[in-house]
């Protein structure tokens, strides 16, 4: 028969609401890397696609990092102003960027080369962001308080908005229907556009419903997946899942309560901030020109929920060539690469053998009825009190506890002295101690007084007990006391 490992007494420990379970979540971002740049950090954007590398846009270069390494791989330094708000397109291949002469670029990821140049803006432009459902399309939103469309594969403009009257520093197309573009200005307004009729269908103040009277310049919006709810920041008024602001702090909202639910603190003013698709890195640029970032240990069933969807995209055919559905260089010429798994007979069994597991020394010492030896090796510090009280707990099932305390010396005698010590008040192993100390009374009583130590160990060990029944005496007087008065109180209540 095989040996039974000691099974660890697990003791419920006291009900907490220090933090919760969206707290507990984000405080698992640790391990923050700083990363200096030589200017504020304007922009940073995740690509939607493994290995989700993110693009940092600071001074008149845009580098891709490497979230795993967080080192830079590619720098793309091709601009004749400050470079703004580089974006990767999302099948990971592509990167556009703007600058403040106005001029946009489309950048391939891996070469640097410059594929595109997109030059109808007279202003800086703060915003170049792919469209989600069409990735041959290119929203920028520039200081010429224009929104223009664009169609990359032929660099013409495909839609042009001037209904804003200020800079328009902030936009996004919709996930859900590439014809509509909802974008914020300084104006204090946001706008809701449609492509297809060339109109402002929608226009709402900076903080929406009865606070739309506020004059402060829209600096972000956020349109949800679905398409049907809208998020803005205005001044002081955060309304969104993740911000970050100049008072240095990040800040996560509860969208059903827009409560806070969990604070990171920064060492500079925020300027951007990015999470990349997985939930594992989070990203910040400060005025100061640090990028920090933090990361999170994902779980296996998070790892195998991010492989699933990446397959079910692949499968879907996002991932397109640059210019549309051109041939791709060699096509009909590639092999499949996919090996074909064996199979074998319906009758067939597969006897998987299992790694015995590696027994503890206590448990060790255990199986080899060593009682003694067992009970040392878990009287060390490093042990916790629940393993300790468990082998304990073990032997005394095995009638073997008199048998692991008998024929000690005062150096082998001291550490089971200061356990009993130490937990004579713990309720959790208050009766057990109880009983050991009971045993040690009666086996080593009869020779107390050869040893300083140990004489001075019990004498402690009294004065505790004492201190423990005085305790208890105390609480047993002020729970009567309380019991008459709550008699009394219930007495008068029903005259």
């Amino acid at each position: 028969m095989d040996y039974k490992p000691v099974v660890v007494q697990r003791h419920a420990r006291p009900a907490t609401t220090k933090h919760s379970t969206e707290s507990r979540h984000w405080r698992q971002f640790k391990h923050p890397v700083f990363v200096k740049e030589y200017a504020p950090v304007t922009s940073i954007h995740f690509s939607p696609s493994k290995p989700h590398r993110y693009a940092v846009t600071a001074a008149t270069r845009v580098q891709i990092y490497a979230p795993r390494t967080q080192k830079v791989t590619k720098t793309i330094s091709r601009f004749k102003d400050v470079a703004r708000s580089g974006t990767i397109r999302p099948d990971g291949k592509l990167v556009v960027a703007g600058d403040d002469t106005g001029l946009i670029q489309v950048f391939d990821i891996n070469s640097r080369a410059i594929l595109r140049t997109l030059d109808s803006h007279k202003q800086p432009v703060h915003v170049t962001k792919f469209s989600a459902a069409n990735h041959t399309h290119i929203l920028s939103c520039s200081d010429d308080t224009t929104v223009r469309l664009w169609d990359v594969p032929s660099q013409t403009v495909i839609s042009t908005f001037t209904d804003h009257t200020d800079y328009v520093r902030t936009g996004q197309v919709s996930n859900s229907d590439p014809h509509l573009i909802l974008t914020g200005s300084y104006d204090s307004t946001v706008r809701l556009f449609d492509t297809r009729t060339g109109e402002c269908e929608m226009v709402m103040g900076g903080s929406f419903g009865e606070e739309a009277k506020t004059t402060a310049p829209i600096e972000q919006v956020l349109m949800f997946p679905s398409g049907t709810a809208a998020l803005s920041s205005a001044g002081p008024i955060l309304r969104l899942l993740l911000t970050g602001g100049l008072d240095q702090m990040v800040k996560v909202y509860d969208v059903s309560t827009y409560k806070v639910v969990h604070t990171m603190r920064y060492p500079a003013p925020i300027l951007c901030l990015a999470l990349s698709p997985d939930e594992s890195h989070i990203a910040a640029g400060m005025s100061d020109g640090t990028l920090s970032v933090r990361r999170r240990q994902l779980k296996a069933s998070e790892n195998t929920a991010s492989d699933l969807l990446a397959g079910a995209v692949l499968r879907s055919g996002a991932f397109e060539s640059f210019l549309g559905n051109l041939p791709t260089i060699g096509q009909g010429r590639v092999k499949s690469k996919q090996k074909s798994k064996p199979t074998g007979d319906a009758d067939e069994l597969r006897v998987e053998s299992k790694r015995r597991r590696r027994l503890r020394d206590y448990d060790r010492l255990l199986k080899n009825f060593k009682y003694s030896a067992a009970l040392d090796s878990v009287l060390r510090k490093q042990v916790p009190p629940t393993t300790t009280f468990s082998l304990i707990q073990e032997l005394i099932h095995r009638d073997g506890l008199r048998t692991a305390l008998g024929g000690r010396d005062d150096v082998l005698l001291e550490p089971i002295l200061r356990l009993l010590l130490k937990h004579v008040a713990d309720p959790r192993f208050g009766d057990m101690v109880c009983d050991v100390a009971a045993i040690v009374i009666d086996m080593y009583g009869p020779v107390l007084g050869q040893s300083p130590l140990i004489d001075t160990l019990f004498l402690r060990l009294r004065k505790k007990v004492a201190a423990e029944l005085r305790l208890q005496q105390d609480l047993m007087r002020t729970k009567g006391a309380l019991e008459m008065l709550f008699a009394s109180a219930s007495l008068t209540a029903i005259s």
